[in-house]
């Protein structure tokens, strides 16, 4: 199971907060995970101004993602799974969740969109891998790759059977053996 936003995909969002409050922000400085923090009580107004956008109309899959996820998608059984970008407001999840089914079925085509999972509580899913940034979002997983991040750098990782992955080539290394067949988990 794998994590759509700031794991396969880079997104607009931080674009859309940026023209919002008129400032440039470095994500770098907070250890918060959403930016949706940085509105405080404009919350609100933003949603209300920026519900209906395509957060994926140019949005892009991180290097190395596309080339990985064939060859990992050989021999494992993939999962997107992916929450709504708008939690405080689940009544406009709709166009949020088929702006990202549309993104996943035109950028990764040999994924069968029957393998997408659209959920806010990924712990609900059960399975062998989970590659995401959040690690809560890990829970009830053989083996736990969580994705670097800004919000999760300075996260101490004892947990067993996690490992921190840096991009696209670090989860490739981790899912092939030393005879570059991959594992199975």
């Amino acid at each position: 199971m794998i994590d759509m936003d700031d794991v396969l995909t880079s997104g607009n969002f931080i674009y859309y907060l940026e023209e919002y409050l008129g400032k440039k922000i470095d994500i770098n400085q907070y250890k918060f995970y959403s930016l949706q923090e940085l509105l405080g009580n404009k919350k609100m107004d933003f949603f209300n101004k920026f519900k209906d956008l395509n957060m994926y109309q140019n949005a892009v899959l991180l290097p190395n993602c596309y080339e990985v996820l064939k060859e990992l998608n050989e021999i494992y059984k993939i999962y997107i799974c992916t929450a709504y970008i708008w939690p405080e407001i689940i009544s406009y999840a709709g166009n949020n969740l088929k702006d990202k089914y549309q993104f996943l079925y035109e950028n990764l085509d040999f994924i069968d969109p029957r393998n997408y999972i659209f959920a806010e509580d990924k712990a609900i899913v059960n399975c062998d891998i989970k590659i995401d940034d959040k690690l809560e979002n890990l829970k009830n997983a053989k083996l736990k790759l969580l994705y670097t991040a800004w919000h999760n750098k300075d996260l101490d990782l004892e947990e067993e059977n996690l490992i921190r992955v840096n991009d696209w080539l670090d989860i490739k290394r981790v899912l092939m053996k030393k005879n570059n067949t991959l594992q199975k988990y």
